[in-house]
């Protein structure tokens, strides 16, 4: 696997449509990361754990910190951070949180896990296996039922913690986690209710491309090249990097790449390519731990996606209560509008003004953390 983790030093990239792909090669959903700096825990052992505080946001004074770690169902270890409130010794209420989808908990889900406990609540953001500090090979891995299953791991070390309120535990996911914290809680009751901001369906991104757009013939052609392409990584005996949408060019061509984010911004960028790259790849939010940050998911990644639908069974939430939050100018708008009418209810959609998809990653001015307070305290 050494040729493999030198490969880490590389990078891919997002896109906005046609002109988005020429320029970067890359698709719109972006979000979490493989494991560049931190060795990454076996599935057999717990790892040693570094509690020094690397995040993209600012410590809280008033909250405990703690680095944890946990197995999921399939016996690989998830490396978590932990955030209690300061002086409080009853039991509270606890929430689970993870993305976006290739970002780690050291950016946004970190932020929203720091700022929650900060008004009461125990909060546990995750590094999704096959990424970050978590275990998992090979690296730069994404599952869509092994990501799913991640959150019901989470609510497991959340229930065995002392003064963690078992009957009280929800999720909160970001961006492209947020398919997955839906479909944990279709199948996982002990999720008491679910929020997600600037939502992303994987599967339906992965498979159909951004807004549906592959044609029948385009969805045959991703097909044949992952077919092809794990037949160059098993002769290898190693994992090619590639992109998790896959792109097309003008004449129909796939379009390949290294990266998620380029290393530098193209002049005119499109506005979704510029407000991704702002976030990931500037000192507001770079992780070198993180995917979209500093490398690519593995090129087959996008087979688990058109395996497997995400939230197929959405109705079973009821009557735990479901909160969408969206921005108002977010290209990934239409995940949550939609997903808001295949769901039952108690559910609530609620659209940010003047506020785009990654908005939400670290805007704590238009992230509504008042609203995300209130939802979990009536409902947990």
């Amino acid at each position: 696997m050494n040729s493999y983790r030198q490969k880490l030093s590389k990078y891919p990239l997002n896109n906005e449509r046609r002109h988005l792909l020429k320029l970067t090669g890359a698709s719109l959903a972006v979000a979490s990361i493989a494991s560049v700096i931190a060795t990454p825990a076996s599935a057999q052992s717990m790892p040693l754990l570094n509690q020094k505080w690397d995040k993209t946001f600012a410590k809280s004074e008033n909250v405990e910190h703690q680095k944890v770690s946990f197995k999921n169902r399939y016996g690989l270890v998830l490396v978590a951070d932990l955030y209690q409130p300061k002086n409080r010794h009853e039991k509270l209420a606890a929430i689970a949180l993870s993305g976006p989808f290739g970002a780690v908990k050291e950016q946004s889900s970190g932020l929203y896990a720091q700022t929650l406990a900060e008004r009461g609540f125990i909060t546990l953001a995750f590094d999704p296996s096959f990424t970050g500090e978590s275990g998992g090979e090979p690296r730069n891995v994404a599952s869509a039922d092994i990501n799913t299953e991640d959150f019901s791991a989470a609510i497991d070390f959340l229930g065995m913690q002392p003064n963690v309120d078992r009957n009280r535990i929800g999720v909160l996911a970001i961006c492209g986690l947020s398919g997955m914290a839906l479909t944990a809680a279709t199948s996982d009751s002990r999720i008491k209710a679910v929020a997600t901001a600037s939502m992303y369906d994987m599967s339906r991104s992965i498979s159909r491309g951004y807004q549906d757009s592959y044609t029948v013939e385009q969805r045959q052609k991703v097909i044949d090249y992952l077919s092809q392409q794990r037949w160059e990584d098993a002769e290898k005996g190693d994992y090619a990097l590639g992109y998790h949408e896959v792109p097309f060019d003008e004449n129909g061509n796939i379009i390949k790449g290294q990266r998620v984010l380029p290393e530098t911004l193209p002049e005119n960028a499109p506005t979704v390519l510029a407000a991704f790259y702002d976030y990931y790849r500037t000192p507001r939010g770079f992780h070198p731990r993180s995917i979209n940050s500093s490398t690519a998911w593995t090129a087959t990644t996008p087979i688990s996606f058109f395996n497997f639908p995400m939230h197929a069974n959405i109705d079973m939430i009821s009557p735990r209560p479901i909160l969408l939050i969206a921005g108002e100018n977010a290209h990934s708008r239409y995940y949550s509008e939609d997903v808001y009418k295949q769901a039952s209810e108690p559910k609530e959609l609620l659209i940010i003004p003047n506020a785009d998809h990654v908005d939400l990653y670290d805007n704590i001015k238009k992230i509504p953390f008042d609203k995300l307070s209130d939802f979990f305290q009536q409902n947990l």
